[in-house]
């Protein structure tokens, strides 16, 4: 007949500190690899803003330059000008409101590492009961 040996407290305490220790490590590693997924995102969205504000700045001297020398045929030179600087700022303004929109869409909090941690808690606040 075999005598089940329990446990000491002593034991018992390095079971559970060890286990707290590698679920941090796993919940860090989480965090870091989603984060890495958002700021990647944010890059991403961070560069079409930018080529939409460089397509943006060349538009506006492109097209400033050869439709005010299309719409002086018609109309005064000044009177050109301003036409074809509203367009250009149009055409800006859109390329700037979908960068912004899509920088929008990156969440730099770790979600799933929150939920995790959370159920952590709650398992080690059992654990220690």
């Amino acid at each position: 007949m075999e005598t089940k040996v329990e446990p000491s407290l002593v034991q018992l305490m390095q079971d559970i500190l060890s286990n707290v220790q590698h679920i941090l490590r796993s919940e860090v590693r989480l965090a870091t690899a989603e984060v890495k997924e958002e700021v990647g995102k944010g890059g991403k969205a961070g560069a079409v803003l930018v080529a939409g504000v460089v397509f943006a700045l060349y538009a506006l001297g492109f097209l400033l330059l050869g439709a005010v020398y299309a719409l002086s045929l018609r109309m005064p030179l000044w009177s050109a000008a301003l036409v074809t600087a509203g367009f250009a700022g149009v055409v800006a303004a859109v390329l700037i409101v979908i960068g912004r929109r899509r920088i929008g869409q990156v969440h730099l909090k770790p979600e799933r590492t929150v939920e995790t941690m959370k159920e952590n808690v709650g398992w080690l606040r059992h654990q220690t009961k």
